[in-house]
């Protein structure tokens, strides 16, 4: 295995990466020989005595490195969706390597001088917007990355970071652990009464794949298993066993993270304030929309109060009902999904188990490129000539009139070496390597239900909103036309970049996006207009507690971010009191979130979780255009594609969402949507 396989001259179709030709275990000896090419061109950039410009340093330090970035994205994605023990075993090590040769890069005096010395005299260039945009960011990065630090400072921030590169990676692994340690096992049916058919099968499956008999069966905390079995089972005592158990994941358990959250904390706020900046949220809202995290908290609050008043009354709801069937008064943790789902039931006359067999997932995807086509024009077409990674892997080929546009890859169901959740991921991101333009190749990674001997994929309706969440990120990145891969796609500052996922989200709850794909798996008789009514008219079952709840996400985020180096942190401590004013339901002693709080402490949503509910404002606002047009109106289609999903980071992002919309946005769109106001 070489480094030309990751080339973008592999010889594969599209340059795809050849899977099937790799040898994890020699990830790390790639890794050095990537970083030792990057360096000698870097250092060619550092000896030329030709004055310093925007051509032969800024575009030539962003082409530097492009076939290091694709090995080491190859890792990362692999190590998060398809791991083993010798990606495992190296994923410290090459974290630490990045980390020092970021350093190296970005902590060069001589190589800063000569981008300051670009920056400084940009006026004297002849730069269109993006290359603007570039040179800035090259700046920018520079300096808040520690260029203008002292030699002593430097060091300290090297050490800084390359501790950091090796605890995030731990994080994930000891989650991923801790959720594969525990299976709830019986081999009693009584206490399978209330689950439906699906999890029933599953739960058969899952022991029969773990070597148990035909009359056993497993129950995990991998969503697919863990939701319908805390929405259904009318066991109280094993849904406690089930939530408690998820909940005290890496908490409680030899896989623990406590101590590592205490650290990253602690460590991500010294490296703030090394670089001038009071806490870690201060340095990273400083790049954000948001800007400061003031702006953060007074938002979160303006949306706190409605959320938390409406939160309440669905719970006293959920109680009266609970009181009156089984006479439960005080509604626990694990109570509250399986009696909402009773009191949605009561409501409105279904139950999210009634739409299942109308959302097969083959027939969700079909429908999704479906309604890609009727909005942007995009065709799509399996070719399994293209290496994947696993056998449950799919590749497509992505086109439009003007041709190709990227690859795209399925990767949906769970197992034992990927770590749960959903999210969208880039092999290859669109650009050019100074030379050629190239285009994107996308992965969308989910862990949904799957099929049984006797039944396909069927999704819950939750599942087909997180399709089209991931697919909009996906979009994001395949309709990028941005010249510089580091602005491509959903490369924009982070509370803009769910913007274009979450307003994917709407189109699977219009009746012309569902007439695409919703139709049952047995008798392909499309959904009932009733069966959809009463769908439309539950959107805003429990809003208030689905807004309490991002919301209690949002405050921990930046209780662990927004705070100075030295100060006292204990995990449990940390999150009691910052969830209790958020409280609805009674807090259970020995469990805890911020644990398992991978979009933090392992991913890049440090002290920018507040993004979901900020980007909510601007896709409910968005949608609004869309439906006063018509949903699949092509002139507000193609002012999307043009001024969000095709400009990448290239502009601010209220500049282009401004040129979208003709306006900036309105903050009301999001209450009224929900219903709130």
């Amino acid at each position: 295995m070489d480094l030309q396989l990751f080339s973008l001259n592999n010889g594969l179709p599209f340059n795809a990466i050849p899977f099937q030709q790799l040898e994890p275990q020699k990830f790390t000896d790639l890794i050095k020989i990537g970083i030792e090419q990057a360096k000698t061109t870097i250092e060619k950039i550092k000896s030329q005595r030709s004055t310093p410009d925007f051509k032969n340093t800024i575009e030539a330090l962003e082409f530097a490195s492009l076939p290091l970035e694709r090995t080491s994205g190859v890792f990362f994605n692999l190590m998060h969706a398809c791991t083993s023990p010798e990606i495992d075993a190296q994923a410290d090590q090459i974290s630490a390597l990045l980390a020092e040769y970021g350093n190296d890069i970005q902590l060069d005096a001589l190589l800063f001088l000569k981008i300051k010395t670009v920056y400084d005299n940009q006026n004297s260039f002849s730069l269109n917007s993006e290359q603007k945009v570039l040179l800035k960011k090259y700046y920018d990065d520079f300096v808040r990355n520690g260029a203008l630090l002292d030699e002593q400072q430097k060091e300290k921030l090297r050490e800084i970071d390359k501790e950091l590169a090796q605890i995030a990676p731990r994080f994930g692994q000891n989650l991923l652990k801790a959720t594969n340690a525990f299976v709830l096992k019986t081999k009693d049916q009584k206490d399978l009464a209330g689950l439906p058919e699906s999890a029933f099968a599953a739960a058969q499956q899952t022991a029969k794949e773990n070597g148990a008999t035909t009359d056993e069966w497993h129950f995990t905390l991998q969503a697919p298993s863990y939701i319908p079995f805390m929405t259904y089972a009318e066991n109280r005592e094993l849904r406690k066993k089930m939530w408690v158990a998820s909940n005290q994941r890496s908490f409680k358990d030899e896989f623990s993270n406590r101590e590592l959250c205490e650290q990253i904390a602690e460590l991500r706020a010294q490296r703030a304030q090394l670089l001038g900046f009071k806490t870690h949220a201060d340095f990273v809202l400083s790049r954000r929309m948001a800007k400061s995290s003031q702006t953060v908290r007074t938002f979160l609050e303006k949306l706190m109060a409605p959320s938390k008043k409406a939160t309440e009354k669905e719970v006293e709801a959920i109680r009266q009902l609970a009181l009156q069937t089984d006479k439960v008064d005080q509604i626990m943790p694990w109570d509250f999904t399986f009696y909402s789902e009773k009191l949605k039931q009561k409501l409105y006359n279904f139950s999210d188990e009634d739409l299942r067999p109308y959302f097969q997932l083959e027939n969700a995807l079909t429908g999704i490129f479906q309604h890609a086509q009727k909005l942007f024009g995009l065709e799509f077409r399996s070719n399994k000539t293209i290496p994947v990674y696993h056998e449950d892997v799919i590749a497509y080929e992505v086109h439009d009139k003007n041709g190709f546009v990227g690859l795209l890859y399925f990767d949906v169901f769970p197992r034992a070496n990927k770590r749960g959740g959903a999210w969208m991921t880039s092999f290859l991101e669109q650009g050019s390597d100074g030379k050629t333009p190239y285009r994107p190749h996308v992965s969308i990674v989910c862990n949904f239900s799957k099929p049984t001997q006797d039944t396909p994929s069927l999704l819950t309706f939750s599942e087909v909103q997180t399709l089209f969440h991931e697919f909009g990120h996906a979009l994001h990145s395949l309709l990028s036309n941005c010249h510089y891969p580091s602005l491509a796609g959903t490369n924009v500052l982070w509370d803009f970049v769910e913007l274009p996922s979450q307003i994917m989200e709407n189109w699977a709850l219009e009746k012309e996006t569902l007439s695409l794909f919703a139709k049952h798996y047995q008798t392909g008789q499309p959904l009932p207009d009733e069966l959809y009514n009463q769908l439309k008219n539950s959107k805003n079952f429990n809003a208030g507690y689905a807004s309490l709840r991002q919301l209690s996400f949002c405050y921990v985020d930046m209780a662990w971010h927004d705070i100075t180096p030295g100060t006292p942190l204990n995990t449990a401590e940390l999150e009691e009191k910052i969830l209790a004013p958020l409280a609805v339901l009674p807090r259970i002693e020995d469990t805890n979130f911020s644990v398992t709080f991978s979009h933090i402490f392992a991913g890049g949503y440090s002290a920018g979780y507040y993004s979901y509910k900020w980007a909510e404002v601007l896709d409910a606002d968005a949608f609004e255009y869309f439906l006063e047009k018509g949903v699949y109106n092509q002139e507000v289609a193609q002012k999307f594609r043009d001024h969000v999903l095709s400009r990448g980071g290239t502009a601010e992002p209220d500049v282009l969402y401004r040129n979208f919309r003709g306006r900036d946005p309105d903050p009301q769109a999001l209450l009224r949507r929900s219903g709130l106001i």
